[in-house]
Formats: structure tokens, C-alpha cells, sequence
């Protein structure tokens, strides 16, 4: 019997500089698993693109014309949840990561990553739909912080030090091989893990988890990082 084809990662670039575009669509297609459905040059375009194509992944600036990344990811979010966001921009500031992320953003990455580790980063992403590199999360930690942290609703959400510890290993960006390895578990026993922590803090995804744990207090930097 022969074997199943794996699927192609779709994916969709929005933003206003064509230079820029044309050279990630160059990039993304000399990857078999990669295919580039379409391209935006601004916020409207792309969440019609977005509708029409329905790909993976959506490549999305977060300064965009007629409509910016941050609303432009709030309305793929609600519309189309299957598509997963990853705002590629040139701001890291804790501010930005912050409106993105609570958006619906899946991800976040630097503009300025060698073309290498975007493609590594993107095939990474899709896969475990999240993206939230170390710096970045340090920066989304600190803002979360100068917020302050919701403890009064952090003791109602009754998670077990297994799963408080694989919401730590997110939080340090490792997929769910990376977990296994570190736990000494299998696979389905971390996306089972997983599963428990979606649902019981109320969230659809790995990058809403994270986040939430951080605001919860429930993980932190230090969490994350002795995890």
C-alpha cells in the first residue's frame, strides 16, 4: 500500500512592501512542504484572501494599510479560527507583542531572522501552531506583569503539577516531541495533558494557553525556565 501523501502547509504573505513579499514567497518555495497560496498588500486584501483561501498559515505584517495586522488578526480569529496568525514584524516591544498576541495571534517573529530559521520557524509553527521565541515571550511576560496577575481566579483553575509543568515547557517554545522527551512520556500522553489544560483554562490553542498561564500566574520566566 503505498504511502499517504503528507499534506502541503498553505500559507498566505500580507504585507505593503513587495520587495519583501516576493522575497519570503522566494524563500517558502524552495521548501516541498510549503506551498504559497497568495499574497496581500494590505489588511483588507488579506482577510479576504483569508476567507476565500482558507490557508494554514498566514504570514501577516502588523503595520498594515486600510487595515492593521492587530485588527486584521482580530477578524481572521473570529472568522476563520482555522488559520493560524503569525505576525512577522519589526517591532518586539512588549506593547506590540501584548495587542497581537491578545488579538488572536498565534506567533511572533522578528523581521530580522535569518531566512533559515523563518523557515524552520514557520514549518515549527504550523505544526504545534504556536511561535513565541524566548525574547519575545520575555517581553509579553513583562507586560503581562505590569498588568498585574488575576491570583484570585488563578486558585479556581485547579491544574496538576504534570500539567503546570507542560505549560511551562510552552512556554519555553518546545513542541510536543520536546515535551515527551523531557517528561520521558509519549506523545499522545502530552496531547492528552494538553487537551485537559485547553479545557480547563478556557482556551483553543497553545499560544492562548501560555498566555493565560502567565496572566494567571500559574507559570512564569523563572517557571519556564527551570521547567
Amino acid at each position: 500500500m503505498a504511502a499517504k501523501k503528507k499534506k502541503k502547509i498553505t500559507v498566505l504573505i500580507a504585507d505593503d512592501q513587495t520587495l519583501f513579499r516576493a522575497g519570503i514567497k522566494d524563500l517558502l518555495e524552495n521548501e516541498k512542504s510549503l506551498e504559497v497560496v497568495g499574497e496581500a498588500a494590505d489588511g483588507v486584501e488579506a482577510l479576504r484572501m483569508v476567507k476565500k483561501l482558507k490557508p494554514s498559515v498566514i504570514l501577516l505584517d502588523i503595520k498594515l494599510p486600510h487595515m492593521d495586522g492587530i485588527e486584521a488578526t482580530r477578524q481572521i480569529h473570529r472568522d476563520c479560527p482555522d488559520t493560524n496568525v503569525l505576525i512577522l514584524s519589526s517591532y518586539e516591544d512588549e506593547s506590540h507583542v501584548m495587542e497581537a498576541i491578545q488579538a488572536g495571534a498565534n506567533g511572533y517573529l522578528s523581521k530580522m531572522l535569518p531566512a533559515s530559521e523563518l523557515v524552520n520557524a514557520l514549518k515549527a509553527f504550523a505544526n504545534e501552531g504556536v511561535m513565541i521565541p524566548q525574547p519575545v515571550m520575555s517581553k509579553l511576560i513583562d507586560g503581562l506583569r505590569q498588568m498585574g496577575s488575576a491570583s484570585a481566579e488563578a486558585s479556581l483553575v485547579a491544574l496538576t503539577k504534570t500539567e503546570i509543568k507542560v505549560l511551562a515547557l510552552l512556554g519555553r517554545g518546545q513542541s510536543n516531541k520536546e515535551i515527551a522527551s523531557t517528561l520521558a512520556c509519549s506523545v499522545k500522553t502530552v496531547k492528552n495533558h494538553l487537551n485537559s489544560v485547553f479545557q480547563k483554562l478556557g482556551v483553543s490553542n497553545r499560544t492562548e494557553a501560555v498566555v493565560k498561564g502567565i496572566d494567571l500566574g500559574l507559570i512564569s520566566a523563572e517557571a519556564a525556565e527551570a521547567a
